[in-house]
């Protein structure tokens, strides 16, 4: 006869079948503490990390040039410096020979600024009574309305003065010429929606200025920060395999041949990436330079050099490019301004579809979803650095993975193949 006890089932203690020892929960206890320590050491340096991401990046690349000049017998830590030198060298030079002109589009992109935003505020307060013009009049309305509060509050007897000086012209309508009225600086300033719209525009603008590019605030060391990277990025390039056997020794041996594809796979995806970047810049730089002056807008040249530039940026970097330019068209009209949006529009259909497909063929397809959530949480917490390496660094994460998916696939497939060739039962 069983008991109650003798039937119940014993409770589970472990992949071993024993429970949790004091040692079991030491090493666990460690591995959380070492891994927390290290995620806060990892933060702390954050801008140091981005940027040995950015020398490794760089890196890469100049060791496949460093793999084709040894080949003529040239020793591998000249060739890095001759490939890293001479490339600043040519980017110095080109910049030398258009610094004259670019300097001088520069100024009248400067000058002509205000004159296309002021436009635009001509359109705007043009079509108030249409669609844009009641959404642009009641974005408006929020910021007068706060606007006039803030000030009443900074101004307590504002709203006693204005209402003593109203008594005051009632009381007195036969004088012949009354005292005008100081109006309030906040409803003087409030003025028309587009000004409205400026204003906040302005305020927006150097929030994300101040966020952006802080990491500029200080010149040495943004200085002393790219003498690094190009140091970095020379010795990266020289010896990439000591780097790697290093970062190999740390790892299980029956791992370390898995693991040694996963770094070959991470760093052709990068190569391919930065290359691709690099001739997509030159190729939407010159197109738009090309586009703009058919265009007949001005400062052809600036805006073509800073969609280029911008180019290295994917999502954001061609938004923020063709803003200036289409501020510009609007000096000349609205049609040219709608014009130029166009041309930028179709220019990035003919990059996402034709030369970036050609360029990479297949070897990196980033979902557009998973590239613009990881430029908009890296930019939240990293700003601009971490805007710049974004994209290259969720392909780098995503090699892993895939690799990860193409074997548990592999696996999955044969094993329905074994199910299949197993004979049915009679």
């Amino acid at each position: 006869m069983t008991t109650l006890d003798e039937t119940r089932a014993p409770a589970p203690q472990g992949p071993e079948g024993r429970g949790w020892r004091t040692g079991d929960v030491t090493r666990a206890a460690i591995t959380v503490l070492a891994v927390w320590y290290g995620l806060q050491l990892l933060w702390s340096v954050r801008s140091f990390a981005i940027l040995v991401f950015l020398a490794t990046l760089f890196g890469i690349a100049v060791a496949r040039g460093v793999d084709h000049l040894e080949r003529y017998r040239i020793r591998r830590g000249i060739a890095s410096a001759l490939i890293v030198l001479g490339t600043l060298g040519a980017i110095g030079g080109v910049l030398a020979l258009s610094a004259p002109t670019l300097l001088e589009q520069g100024r009248e992109l400067q000058r002509e600024f205000p004159a296309a935003v002021a436009k635009v505020q001509t359109w705007i307060d043009s079509r108030k009574g249409g669609l844009v013009g009641s959404l642009i009049s009641s974005a408006a309305g929020t910021t007068a309305a706060g606007t006039t509060a803030a000030a009443d509050s900074i101004r307590p007897g504002a709203a006693a003065q204005a209402a003593a000086q109203a008594a005051a012209q009632m009381a007195a309508p036969a004088a012949p010429t009354a005292a005008p009225v100081r109006a309030d600086s906040a409803t003087a300033a409030v003025g028309s929606p587009a000004e409205a719209i400026k204003r906040r525009l302005s305020e927006w603008l150097g929030t994300a200025s101040k966020y952006l590019f802080s990491f500029v605030s200080n010149t040495l060391a943004a200085f002393a920060s790219f003498v690094l990277l190009i140091f970095l990025a020379m010795y990266i390039g020289a010896e990439p395999d000591v780097y790697r056997g290093w970062l190999l020794s740390v790892v299980p041996a029956a791992s370390r041949a898995h693991t040694r594809t996963v770094f070959d796979g991470i760093s052709a995806v990068l190569r391919k990436w930065l290359v691709t970047q690099l001739v997509a810049m030159i190729v939407i730089g010159t197109v738009s330079f090309v586009v703009l002056l058919l265009l007949d807008v001005k400062a052809a040249f600036a805006l073509g050099f800073i969609a280029g530039l911008l180019e290295f940026i994917p999502t954001v970097g061609p938004v923020l490019s063709a803003v200036p330019a289409v501020l510009m068209g609007f000096v000349d009209s609205p049609e040219k301004a709608l014009a130029v949006a166009v041309a930028y529009w179709g220019i990035q259909f003919l990059e996402n579809n034709l030369l970036i497909p050609f360029l990479m063929r297949g070897e990196m397809d980033l979902p557009p979803a998973i590239t613009l959530i990881a430029q908009t949480l890296m930019t939240l917490v990293f700003g601009f650095l971490g805007l710049m390496v974004a994209v290259p660094l969720t392909a780098a994460v995503l090699v892993p993975l895939r690799m990860m998916a193409e074997r548990e696939n592999a696996r999955e497939k044969a094993l329905r193949a074994a199910n299949e060739r197993q004979p049915e039962p009679t």
